[in-house]
């Protein structure tokens, strides 16, 4: 038997609901806080009023308390009007305190040759950090 329309003969569906943003990684919820995203290390950092970031160590001396400002602002949000830059906002600045300088933990990188027999080259590495705690968004 041929059904020319296929809808024709099931029940009708009642139309999904919106979904709501929860707290999975990667996802954030819409609220009214101050955010901005940053750019420094070569990647770009999601940040709010006292929030603690990992960044890559940055040139120069610094030491535990020293204040950072970051000058790459990509976008500022206050709740209800969003900046974006073309690349940069001209004259916003996010401001920091370092809390913490350390180092991630040893990444091996090991070399492997098949059937020569010879010795397996190990080296690695440990990846300077900072420990950013953001103070303020302008």
């Amino acid at each position: 038997m041929y059904i020319s329309n296929p809808m024709a003969t099931t029940a009708t569906k009642a139309p999904k609901a919106a979904k709501t943003v929860g707290k999975s990684k990667g996802s954030y919820e819409a609220s009214t806080t101050n955010f901005a995203v940053i750019k420094t290390g070569g990647k770009q950092y999601r940040v709010t009023d006292g929030e603690i970031i990992k960044i890559e160590k940055m040139k120069g001396e610094f030491n535990i308390g020293d204040k950072i400002n970051f000058e790459e602002v990509l976008l500022k949000d206050n709740g209800s009007e969003t900046t974006l830059g073309t690349p940069t906002i001209s004259g916003a600045k996010v401001s920091g305190e370092i809390v913490e300088i350390g180092r991630d933990a040893k990444v091996i990188i090991m070399r492997y040759k098949q059937k020569s027999r010879s010795g397996i080259p190990k080296n690695g590495h440990r990846q300077p950090h900072f420990k950013v705690k953001i103070t303020s968004i302008a």
